[in-house]
């Protein structure tokens, strides 16, 4: 009987994966707690470039979003180091991080949070067409 119900599985997820098209977004915005401060900072981060945010180090690899016409979910690929004067560089944390879920994959840091709020296009460009997915394949 478990052999029968772990053959299902796939059957039963293939749904989710086939609805998986996301639109790749340029910016990630992200928010950033000081917890010694209790300071909440909102800021943008290109794909590509490194941010500050106090002693991190903050590279987002990917930022996607579903279309319009699917649930609300962005998710970024972040890479955090931490990088003090006269110290080597710590990596932090590497991997993907959900807005609708923050502490399902989170930054463990005894002074900074670090959240993924949305993914969105840069500042003065066109939004893409809802439901362009070119090119993209289900994760």
């Amino acid at each position: 009987m478990r052999g029968f119900a772990l053959g299902l599985l796939p059957m039963a997820l293939a749904p989710v994966l086939a609805a998986a098209e996301t639109i790749d977004e340029p910016v990630a915005l992200l928010q950033g707690l000081d917890k010694i401060t209790a300071r909440v900072s909102k800021f943008e981060a290109p794909v590509g470039a490194v941010v500050r945010f106090g002693t991190l180090s903050i590279r987002v690899r990917d930022c996607e979003k579903n279309p319009p016409e699917e649930a609300p979910e962005s998710a970024a690929f972040l890479e955090i180091d931490e990088i003090r004067p006269g110290e080597e560089k710590i990596e932090l944390f590497s991997g993907w991080m959900f807005a609708s879920s923050p502490a399902l994959s989170a930054l463990e840091h005894p002074v900074y949070d670090v959240n993924v709020l949305d993914c969105r296009a840069a500042s003065g460009s066109s939004p893409v067409a809802s439901g362009n997915a070119a090119g993209k394949e289900a994760r």
